[in-house]
């Protein structure tokens, strides 16, 4: 698999499980079909459209339409089947994989086109974590990335970093996505299991 195949499938993968998580919100909050439509939108496409804003690239759902078709199926999943998604804790779950998704795949946009270190980490974070965001604000829900007891931003910053390590040191873009990906996706696994936060400053 080429690195503009590999990075093409994770977009499409991020948008459907993140478009997902928006849906499964829109439905707790007892929104009509349309309301769960455009929920899941918002994490599906909010963080890669900024990306690519700041870099100055095509919006990616402009040149690939299909990821539009992703984010309105994975709004749909979450519709008709969130009964049966609700028995494994689907929306914290679904996020921490589409974030770990997103944060590689933003950082691997960053560097195909020769940024340096703090550009990679910062396009990773904030592909990963802007989309929700969005979603958490508009479904009036406290966002997951500002919580005090998350472990949220720092995993996409982590996989986005590790990434960047690997693909420098190995120049081998599946080993660099594959443990970006799986860097982020255990640190954020680790945090929702153990509960696990960053230190806060003492009152």
């Amino acid at each position: 698999m080429t690195p503009d195949l590999l990075l093409l499938f994770a977009d499409r993968a991020g948008v459907f499980v993140f478009a997902i998580s928006g849906g499964i919100m829109a439905v707790r909050k007892q929104m009509d079909l349309f309301g769960v439509i455009v929920l899941a939108f918002l994490p599906a496409i909010g963080g890669g459209t900024l990306r690519d804003v700041i870099l100055s690239q095509p919006v990616f759902w402009l040149e690939d339409t299909q990821a539009l078709g992703l984010a309105v199926a994975g709004g749909l999943t979450a519709f008709f089947f969130h009964k049966w998604l609700e028995n494994f804790r689907p929306l914290r779950w679904a996020d921490a994989f589409g974030m770990a998704l997103f944060a590689v795949t933003g950082a691997a946009k960053a560097a195909a086109l020769g940024f340096g270190w703090p550009v990679v980490l910062i396009m990773g974070t904030m592909t990963a974590s802007a989309g929700g965001l969005l979603r958490d604000v508009v479904a009036n829900e406290e966002p997951l990335l500002l919580m005090k007891s998350e472990i949220y931003a720092t995993a996409a910053l982590l996989g986005s970093g590790v990434y960047f390590v690997v693909r420098v040191r190995t120049g081998d873009e599946m080993l660099a996505f594959g443990t970006g990906l799986v860097s982020a996706f255990v640190l954020r696994a680790l945090a929702i299991v153990f509960k696990l936060s960053l230190p806060r400053s003492p009152v």
